[in-house]
């Protein structure tokens, strides 16, 4: 099949879970014998990543427009090109998704969590959300769930069935420990915290959290935003000189820190099956992981929940279990992304549907 993915920043990933989604699915995609085509907003060196073909295409920098002004672009690029599914990110672009159906190409629409319960978003942008949750049950030939809990929520609120499909992760340790070193963190001997630093996802929270701890352990906040630069500077108001934050970090340095980290704490509220938490369980970290229930649903019973109100206190709680407790829970997270969120599945899942749109398009 052809295959066309929009509405990402594109690949290779440097930013997000759909930049990650969008190389891992596009290159198991290539390696089966598919054709995918990528748009991006970087260039890229070369007009092909992973067996990938990119297509770079210009959008405006602005926090309220840069998504849908690029995703446009690209739908209007995509009607001239002859692909067989499109598989579009984000329910904000859903208004773009009835465009290629026009010109026959079925597309598959991936919701992603609320956005519209961000906390940065003013309330042209929330509403904008809501719309788009209401478009995204119609205007795509299929909408993606990547969470129980967000293909309930289109049930309860829509009447509207969503094909749920996971998101997955890599398994397993990474043997290097560069990022480490440079960061001057040793294995097993610190926290470890990585998102975009927006308020939803508490880096705020954590900080202060591991502030009241006592410990000789070190705290690493990895991430950065872009239209943030005010809450990354409250972030960063610190004189605990055990807590580090060297911005954003990809790629190999991303895994070391995942694999040979005491302890993953994951405090974001909003969104669906969030990729940092399932990876962190995936490289076998033990996990400490915000009470949502999207949260639960991944984590389902391998790590310790807490609340903004006592994460100090499942701190301490972890710094606390016996070497073999932290073992098991470590273990049983492994065994979870096995069992649901790895890769490949996701891969074989994904096919299934294009090739049912397919059929279904006639």
């Amino acid at each position: 099949m052809r295959i066309a993915i929009v509405g990402t920043r594109g690949v290779p990933a440097g930013y997000g879970g759909f930049e990650t989604f969008a190389e891992e699915l596009g290159r198991r995609l290539v390696d089966r014998g598919h054709e995918v085509l990528v748009y991006c907003r970087e260039k890229h060196p070369g007009d092909r990543y992973l067996g990938m073909r990119l297509q770079t295409l210009p959008t405006v920098r602005h926090k309220y427009l840069e998504t849908i002004v690029h995703t446009g672009i690209s739908t209007l690029h995509l009607l001239t090109q002859r692909q067989d599914v499109a598989l579009y990110c984000n329910a904000a672009n859903a208004i773009f998704t009835w465009m290629p159906r026009v010109v026959g190409t079925p597309v598959a629409l991936n919701v992603d969590g609320l956005e519209r319960k961000r906390k940065k978003w003013n309330r042209v942008a929330k509403a904008w959300y809501r719309l788009s949750e209401w478009l995204s049950t119609f205007c795509p030939t299929r909408a993606v769930s990547d969470a129980i809990a967000i293909r309930a929520y289109y049930r309860e609120e829509y009447n509207a069935e969503t094909t749920f499909i996971a998101y997955g992760a890599e398994m397993g340790k990474v043997g290097s420990r560069a990022a480490l070193d440079e960061l001057e963190l040793e294995p097993e001997r610190y926290f470890l915290y990585v998102s975009r630093m927006e308020p939803e996802n508490n880096g705020l929270v954590v900080r202060e959290a591991f502030e009241r701890v006592e410990t000789d352990l070190r705290l690493a906040l990895i991430g950065d935003a872009p239209y943030a630069d005010d809450y990354i500077a409250r972030v960063r108001q610190t004189k605990d000189k055990r807590i580090v934050m060297p911005g954003a970090i990809y790629g190999q340095g991303y895994k070391e820190l995942g694999s040979f980290c005491f302890a993953y704490v994951h405090a974001t509220e909003v969104g669906g099956t969030h990729p940092a938490l399932i990876e962190a369980m995936g490289r076998g970290a033990l996990v400490l992981y915000l009470d949502t229930v999207e949260n639960r649903e991944v984590a389902g019973g391998v790590g310790l929940p807490f609340t903004v109100a006592n994460l100090a206190d499942v701190m301490r709680q972890a710094l606390e279990l016996s070497a073999a407790e932290r073992a098991r829970l470590r273990a049983a997270a492994v065994e979870r992304v096995q069992d649901r969120y790895s890769w490949d599945a996701v891969t074989d899942e994904y096919v299934t549907l294009f090739e049912e749109l397919c059929i279904d398009r006639g």
